[in-house]
Order: C-alpha cells, then sequence, then structure tokens
C-alpha cells in the first residue's frame, strides 16, 4: 500500500483497495483502462491516480493525424477516441515517466507517487537477460560496422519493451568484447 490506498499493479492486493495500471494480456484498451481507473480514483477519492490519469488524459490533444484539405493544403486533425491506440497513450506516458524522472533527479529524490501512478500503466520492460538472449540468438553482429548500428533490428523487434539505454548499454558491453 502506498499513499493511503492507492495499490499498484506490481503489488498485491492485501485488502479491498482497488489495483490500478495496465495489463495488455487484459484484453481491454489502454484507454477504457484509465477511464475505468479514473472513475474508481473519483469514487475512492484518490488524489494521487486521479491527478496522474487526468494528466496523461490531457496530452491526448497532442495526438494528430495529417490530412489534406481540398484546397490541397496539408493539416492535422485531433485524433477521435477510437483511433488513438495504445501504442499513442503508451508513447505520451513514457513521455512523462521520462520528464517526472528528470524532475526528481533534480530534486534528489527517489519516487513520487505521481511517479508511481502512471509507471503502473506501462507493460513490463524487457530484462538485460531477454535483450541479450534475443540479440545472440538473432543478430549477426558482423552484417554491421559497429555493434551501435544493431539497435535499429533490436529496437524495432522489442519495441516499447525495451529501454533503448538498455540495449545500448548491452551492444557496448558487446562491442567491448
Amino acid at each position: 500500500m502506498r499513499d493511503g490506498g492507492t495499490t499498484f499493479r506490481s503489488q498485491k492486493m492485501t485488502d479491498s483497495a482497488p489495483a490500478y495500471g495496465w495489463d495488455p494480456a487484459s484484453g481491454a484498451t489502454l484507454l477504457q483502462k484509465l477511464k475505468d481507473d479514473m472513475k474508481e480514483a473519483m469514487r475512492n477519492k484518490d488524489t494521487a491516480v486521479r491527478d496522474a490519469i487526468r494528466q496523461i488524459m490531457s496530452e491526448f490533444p497532442k495526438l494528430t493525424l495529417p490530412i489534406t484539405l481540398e484546397s490541397g493544403k496539408k493539416t492535422t486533425r485531433l485524433k477521435r477516441p477510437e483511433e488513438i491506440t495504445n501504442d499513442d497513450i503508451l508513447g505520451i506516458i513514457q513521455g512523462l515517466v521520462k520528464s517526472e524522472k528528470t524532475v526528481l533527479e533534480i530534486k534528489k529524490e527517489a519516487s513520487s507517487p505521481y511517479l508511481e501512478a502512471i509507471e503502473a500503466y506501462l507493460p513490463q520492460l524487457a530484462s538485460r537477460e531477454e535483450i541479450s538472449a534475443w540479440v545472440a540468438a538473432n543478430v549477426d553482429l558482423g552484417q554491421f560496422k559497429t555493434p551501435m548500428q544493431a539497435m535499429g533490428p533490436i529496437m524495432k523487434h522489442f519495441g516499447k519493451q525495451a529501454d533503448g539505454n538498455l540495449v545500448k548499454e548491452i551492444l557496448q558491453g558487446l562491442a567491448g568484447r
């Protein structure tokens, strides 16, 4: 339990507090889960989670689609709720996590309720061992001038499930051999 009743996905349920967060295997879209958790947080007067979800949703106007008008002019329009994908929202959350970590680093703090709340909506990242095993099995470093050039295929395979800095460390370790 953290913050007076807030239970996050990674913790075990010890009482009747709601579990906030998203699991891609659950079948629900991330947008629907955010809406459901917002309602639940409001019912439970859980301000930390409610404010974190509001912050995520406040970023939705940044999600746009390019369109061409009849006059030929190119412009953009906001995505409708049914057009917002899980990857769109994950990109928003990852940006918020990155900026919050920067703020916490400046403040010399380890974590915050806000950071914990938004991280609960990110899928589990691939571990160092999983990435290393996949690289060993699927990437021929001999076809690249430097091991760092293998970053593209690795990130394409793992997508948002791998931390780019971790992949970079692994490749630098392979370059040192």
